[in-house]
């Protein structure tokens, strides 16, 4: 009974740990809502087991275990790390209930050991999510860079959308060998970085790997963001294009640390059977979307103030800058009018999230 009682606790307050990081530093309602109700199947099968009777059992005071300490226990670096260390409690107390309600009812052992499972998962997206607002860009202007589209040399557009003040360069290039891409990539990723900026390649998650780049884009045809993450750890950002509320929330379950929402407006980049359009943008804030939203597609000077009603404050644009006469100041006036975000949606263009990038 001594038993139940402690890792009936130990259960119950690592859940209740777990909720309120979800809910007061990661933001995110489902992942709070799984805790609760965790919480709350773990009472209901501890009333099953009969072990609320079990509190009469305990001895605080005679407890030879109250007193045992390890150095790890007494110290947090972070708040993720206390989330984490909730986490593994958490497994091991519901491991311990499993064991013990075998003793009395195969039935209730079973669904500890269900909601155990369940606990193993819960821990997986809460350090996705975590992870996810660790690097989580807040960059507002993004460039898409395609030699096709280019007026000027690709080199010289891409110092010139640095110099108006671009916070990413996302690298699209779908014709080039490995090794050209490669070498592009590489020299996208020194030429951002050495100015603070973040680098983002296109489709190729290894590339983006060995090229030292912030981060890699995918679309709904590349390679599933879940399998990106694998591969990549935490190591890049990875951005998935969206055009639903449903294809956002998977990216958001499968790792992803942004979406990109569009297309917003028609656009001779790319050609899609329809327009998600502003609304999906509205669509995204009603919901409370959880990850830092990109709007992309069809982006121009001329519409851009519309958007701005909608309340984005990040867009990603291609021709509209790299197939103009002078890149550098159609980004400045971009900069200008995304300046314009009503109060508390200013675009926080200062934490980049790079890698590889020099530090202060």
């Amino acid at each position: 009974m001594r038993m139940l009682d402690a890792n009936f606790n130990r259960a119950r307050e690592a859940l209740r740990t777990l909720e309120d990081y979800c809910r007061f530093v990661l933001n995110d309602g489902a992942l709070s809502g799984t805790c609760k109700n965790l919480r709350h199947e773990l009472c209901a099968q501890m009333i099953a087991l009969e072990a609320d009777a079990a509190v009469l059992y305990r001895d605080t005071p005679g407890d030879v275990g109250v007193a045992i300490k390890t150095a790890d226990e007494l110290s947090r670096g972070t708040t993720q790390g206390i989330a984490m260390a909730g986490a593994k409690r958490l497994t091991e107390a519901l491991r311990v209930l499993e064991e013990l309600a075998k003793l009395q009812s195969p039935a209730v052992a079973a669904r500890l050991e269900s909601m155990r499972y369940q606990s193993y998962s819960l821990e997986q997206s809460i350090l996705r999510q975590a992870g996810q607002r660790n690097r989580m860009p807040r960059a507002g202007l993004h460039v898409l860079l395609t030699e096709s589209l280019c007026r000027r040399p690709w080199r010289k557009t891409l110092a010139a959308i640095l110099a108006g003040g671009a916070d990413v360069v996302q690298l699209r290039e779908k014709q080039l060998s490995d090794s050209d891409l490669f070498n592009r990539a590489s020299i996208v990723a020194q030429e951002c970085h050495s100015l603070g900026r973040m680098s983002i390649i296109n489709d190729r998650t290894d590339i983006a790997l060995a090229a030292g780049a912030s981060g890699v884009h995918l679309g709904q045809n590349d390679m599933p963001c879940q399998y990106a993450r694998k591969l990549a750890g935490w190591e890049l950002i990875i951005g998935v294009s969206t055009e639903s509320i449903p294809q956002a929330q998977a990216a958001a379950r499968d790792g992803a640390s942004y979406i990109g929402a569009g297309p917003m407006f028609p656009t001779t980049t790319k050609t899609k059977p329809r327009l998600a359009g502003p609304e999906y943008l509205k669509e995204l804030a009603q919901s409370e979307f959880p990850l830092p939203t990109i709007a992309i597609g069809g982006i121009s000077l001329d519409n851009l103030p519309e958007l701005m009603a909608t309340g984005v404050n990040a867009i990603a644009v291609s021709s509209a800058v790299i197939s103009s006469d002078d890149p550098e100041a159609v980004c400045k006036r971009l900069r200008e009018i995304l300046a314009q975000a009503p109060a508390g949606q200013e675009v926080n263009a200062d934490n980049p999230a790079k890698r590889g990038a020099p530090h202060a």
